[in-house]
């Protein structure tokens, strides 16, 4: 399958079949505000094993009872999907993706597709074995700031980068009906958050990382029951990543993508990105060290998010090209996901290795 990256244009597409597997509350918000505004898919089926998930979707969403199944198999008979969007439970996720890889369909998926590298290499080998595309919903990346900021690194427009802050900064805590299914995870920072972060990392520094030392911890007033708090330096190739997550923060929100400092040889970048109202609220300063401060105008961003990432999807299938986040591409990322629990288990450094070089996260020397 050829690689490529997002359309520049958004063109007439036959649209995708599709069946959505998994309906709790992320899944039915995805039915309701994304699925139908991204003319590109059609979606003829909805399956979750819970019949009142199907119920809620049914009232939320006002989906037809006929185009919901308890069973993936009767679904995909009944209707004849060629894709899958998998919003189920990252539990649920590898055992849904076979399946959707049994059945010949293309797969998306909600990050992390896979709690380990080693697993994550399986399924991209079953999807290229099968000639299926398979990709993560790393949505953070469909936003106009991290466009700019990846050209404005590549162009080395203050010349070379050598170090990045980044402050992401949330409290959650339980609402009136108890704690929400992040509060439960055993890592709801670094593999529920952080990834869309590390991510981010990834595609700006066109660079994949070398080495971690994380220290993730919950104070014991929390909700949560794994680490909500995370501190960790993060090597790359000529660059330093400092990074601070908390989902427990007293200090002023930041947007989902967090609050990033770049620091260049002639001068400073910061920006953020996906905040909670909308695209606009994207935002990018160059700081030279001689000169004024100046915002750099972004560019258009054809569907933002996740409308993204669905976009894209049926764009890759369509054209027979690798999609940007592909399953393939996401192995760095899921590589610096598991790198940072295990630095963070252990209280030592690991070194990270990805796609060519070996496999999993080994203790560094």
């Amino acid at each position: 399958m050829k690689s490529g990256r997002a359309p520049a244009s958004l063109c007439d597409v036959n649209s995708v079949r599709m069946v959505q597997v998994g309906l709790g509350p992320h899944g039915r918000n995805w039915a309701r505000q994304v699925l139908p505004n991204v003319r590109e898919i059609d979606v003829v089926a909805y399956v979750d094993t819970d019949p009142y998930a199907l119920d809620a979707l049914q009232k939320d969403a006002g989906v037809p009872a006929d185009r919901c199944f308890e069973s993936l198999k009767e679904a995909i008979a009944a209707t004849e999907p060629e894709a899958m969007l998998n919003t189920t439970a990252l539990s649920a996720h590898v055992a849904v993706i076979r399946a959707g890889f049994e059945a010949g369909l293309h797969v998306l998926v909600e990050k992390p597709f896979a709690p380990s590298l080693a697993i994550a290499r399986q399924l991209v080998d079953a999807a290229a074995a099968r000639n299926l595309v398979l990709m993560v919903s790393q949505n953070y990346r469909f936003f106009p700031a991290p466009r700019a900021i990846a050209e404005l690194v590549r162009e080395q427009a203050l010349g070379q980068l050598h170090q990045v802050s980044i402050d992401f900064r949330r409290f959650s805590t339980a609402g009136p009906n108890g704690r929400g299914r992040h509060h439960l995870e055993e890592q709801p920072l670094l593999v529920d958050m952080s990834i869309h972060h590390f991510d981010l990392m990834r595609l700006i520094l066109d660079r994949e990382p070398e080495r971690i030392y994380c220290e993730a911890w919950n104070p014991e007033w929390t909700s949560f029951t794994g680490p909500s708090i995370a501190l960790a330096t993060i090597v790359f190739d000529g660059v330093v990543v400092s990074y601070r997550g908390s989902w427990v923060s007293a200090g002023p929100v930041t947007p989902w993508a967090g609050e990033w400092t770049m620091e260049f040889e002639r001068g400073e970048i910061v920006w953020t990105s996906a905040a909670d109202s909308d695209v606009t609220q994207d935002r990018v300063e160059i700081r030279p060290r001689n000169g004024e401060p100046r915002a750099v105008a972004l560019p258009p961003v054809l569907r933002t998010g996740t409308s993204g990432t669905l976009t894209e999807f049926a764009h890759a299938i369509r054209s027979g090209r690798e999609p940007e986040t592909s399953g393939r591409n996401n192995l760095g990322t899921i590589a610096l996901m598991e790198a940072a629990v295990e630095s963070a288990t252990l209280r030592e450094p690991v070194a990270i290795y990805t796609t060519g070089r070996a496999t999993g996260a080994a203790a560094a020397s």
